[in-house]
């Protein structure tokens, strides 16, 4: 019992001595600030993603190599696509013209075989009807030669008509086949995925004999040489920013430095997961060496003041009561604030002792 009391009166003794935290407002430099995480990105990067479902038949670079605009990243296997080119390229020489000049040549011919068959029944028919003008010859003759004269103009203009047709025809056939093999070289193409853009390949994703379709990423690329700050901007401060604020950068690669970075994108449209906005920025002058996908810390400037009365912003209540030393409340009007401090625009001055809040 008595262990209990001197206890007691210990913890009572102490709680007594402890000394209350207090300060005195000072003056100096303040700065508010937006603060944002988030990652770097290449310029001009992108996720190259191939058109046709199949198996990699082959990777044609590695990471770290450099690409041009059409340079070919991975094959597709396509033996089916192949098979069907080739099949269009037969039809097509096929169906060409000068293939088929030959039927267009016999054509020609009937129709000059048919005319000079014409010329001939029309002279002897007109001849006949001559003769029978002038009481010679019988009609039946006439009839003869007339109903041969008919047949021969009937057989010509069919002759000509039947070209014309087999031109049409072919002529058509050869445009179409040419389609078609140029439908089919254009689908043999994209079992082959190029390149979009110049830059360097930093990440490939798939390995040989991976099933890929058009829904999976095949390979990174980007401009090793610029870089882009990607920062996920907090709802409830979008409106705080705007494109002429400064930035700055501080990142994990780089201990005990800061860079400096201007904001060239504001994102009109929210993430509805996040309830953040995307908001890009570039370095003013860029560190020695970046990598994509690098994380960093930044802190938007919104206004910086050189002069003002600050305080600590836990030794305020609510960022506008302050407890004085001999206990009493009293109410302040803050300004400019960050993480720490906090400006007082009027209700206290530097003679004014402040205590921290319990």
């Amino acid at each position: 019992m008595k262990n209990i009391l001197y206890f007691a009166f210990l913890v009572f003794i102490l709680s007594c001595n402890k000394k209350q935290e207090s300060v005195f407002p000072t003056e100096g430099q303040i700065t508010e600030s937006i603060y944002a995480s988030g990652s770097l990105k290449s310029e001009d990067q992108y996720q190259a993603f191939v058109t046709v479902n199949g198996v990699i038949d082959e990777i044609l670079v590695k990471e770290g190599d450099s690409v041009q605009v059409g340079t070919p990243l991975v094959s597709i296997s396509n033996q089916a696509q192949k098979i069907n080119t080739e099949n269009a390229a037969l039809a097509a020489k096929f169906a060409d013209v000068q293939e088929n000049r030959g039927r267009l040549t016999d054509a020609k011919n009937v129709i000059e075989t048919t005319k000079s068959k014409f010329n001939l029944d029309s002279s002897i028919y007109a001849r006949q009807k001559t003769l029978w003008g002038q009481q010679i010859g019988t009609r039946i003759d006439l009839e003869q030669k007339e109903l041969n004269f008919e047949n021969s103009r009937a057989n010509y203009l069919s002759a000509i008509q039947k070209y014309k047709d087999l031109k049409r025809q072919i002529d058509f056939s050869a445009a179409q086949s040419k389609k078609n093999l140029e439908i089919s070289s254009s689908l043999q193409q994209d079992y082959t995925l190029k390149s979009k853009t110049s830059g360097v390949i930093f990440s490939i994703l798939k390995s040989k004999g991976e099933i890929v379709g058009p829904q999976t990423p095949i390979a990174i690329i980007g401009n090793p040489n610029s870089f882009v700050l990607e920062m996920q901007v907090d709802e409830n401060d979008i409106f705080k920013i705007n494109s002429k604020m400064p930035v700055v950068i501080t990142l994990d690669s780089y201990k005990n430095e800061v860079f400096e970075a201007s904001i060239t994108k504001i994102s009109p449209i929210m993430n509805e997961r996040s309830k953040t906005f995307l908001v890009e920025a570039k370095f003013n002058q860029s560190p020695a060496k970046l990598y994509p996908r690098m994380t960093f810390e930044a802190n938007i400037i919104l206004r910086t003041k050189d002069k003002g009365l600050l305080v600590p912003r836990n030794y305020l209540i609510g960022d506008s009561v302050a407890t004085l030393k001999n206990g009493d409340k009293k109410m302040v009007k803050t300004g400019l604030k960050d993480f720490q401090k906090i400006e007082i625009l009027s209700g206290l001055s530097v003679s004014d002792e402040i205590i921290k809040p319990q």
